[in-house]
């Protein structure tokens, strides 16, 4: 009887990070958009690593696709793969330009002033912000691929130090014609029945955001799934949605079709800064110092950015 092909001991990473993409937005067309690659040229990548597996990982299905048994297994394995991948790389990067820093942050917070208090303190290091989508603060401090982030909970705090550096006051966010526009404030009462967007795959953050369930057991209304921030702006301008944002000054510029109002009942949120367990090195600690000192409280509102 023919042995069954046995798979290659060597993975292309290339191909891990292609199922990874597959599995993680349960959808071949999503996936091959996020990765720019066309969708006939991703399905034969991803049958190569079947084959050299020697196991199907995935089906596909009327909505989608679905990780089979041998699929459930791999995928948190091929996650830690590409993990491992990505710290050896960031590490020997970091061995040969030991005065690199970057900082993280995502939509509507500012890092500039921590950013020139470490250059400041700090001549010599070389250091730079790059903005991250909400989504990706956890997993890009895992990768390495940033040393610190300035972001907001919910964040997954396996494997990270988090500190909170400030609250900000959530508000609700209507379009211009709203009936709630031009309220002193709101309660949850009052959006009782107002669906609100959602985003895949995150339980936490919906939870938390969409503030499900309600004080009284009941479940917030589910709105629109979205996949972008903008997404979400114009489904609320369009009338389809409204959202619990934080009361930040910058909230104000981001459409003018948009308002904001006072959301009364609820706790803030809370404005952090997360670094890598363990990580004890001299810039991130001169740079946790600079956060603490510079974003340690929040922005004023001042008659020039006043809304």
């Amino acid at each position: 009887m023919p042995q069954p092909p046995q798979p290659s001991p060597d993975l292309d990473l290339r191909l891990v990070r292609y199922f990874t993409a597959v599995a993680e937005h349960g959808h071949f067309g999503r996936a091959a958009e996020a990765l720019r690659v066309a969708q006939p040229s991703l399905s034969r990548q991803i049958r190569r690593l079947e084959q050299e597996l020697g196991a199907r990982l995935l089906d596909r299905t009327p909505r989608g696709t679905r990780l089979t048994e041998a699929g459930e297994v791999f995928l948190p394995r091929a996650r830690a793969l590409l993990r491992s991948a990505a710290e050896a790389a960031a590490r020997t990067r970091a061995a040969a330009r030991p005065g690199r820093f970057t900082v993280g942050y995502t939509t509507t917070l500012i890092v500039t002033p921590a950013v020139r208090a470490l250059r400041r303190r700090r001549p010599e290091a070389e250091v730079h912000a790059v903005h991250l989508p909400w989504e990706e603060a956890h997993l890009a401090l895992l990768d390495h691929r940033v040393d610190a982030v300035v972001t907001r909970l919910p964040l997954p705090a396996d494997g990270l130090e988090v500190t909170v550096l400030h609250d900000e006051p959530r508000v609700l966010m209507v379009p211009l014609d709203h009936r709630l526009a031009g309220k002193e404030s709101v309660t949850l009462d009052d959006i009782a029945d107002e669906p609100m967007p959602r985003v895949r795959n995150n339980p936490v953050w919906n939870a938390y955001w969409r503030i499900d369930p309600r004080p009284d057991g009941r479940p917030a209304p589910d709105g629109p799934l979205v996949e972008a921030m903008e997404d979400k702006y114009e489904l609320i301008a369009d009338g389809q949605a409204v959202a619990i944002v934080p009361a930040t000054p910058r909230v104000h510029t981001i459409r003018p079709d948009l308002t904001t109002v006072p959301l009364e009942g609820v706790e803030p949120s809370h404005v952090v800064l997360a670094t890598r367990a363990g990580d004890r090195g001299r810039l991130v600690a001169d740079f946790r110092r600079c956060a603490r000192d510079t974003l340690g409280r929040p922005a004023v509102t001042t008659p020039e950015n006043a809304p």
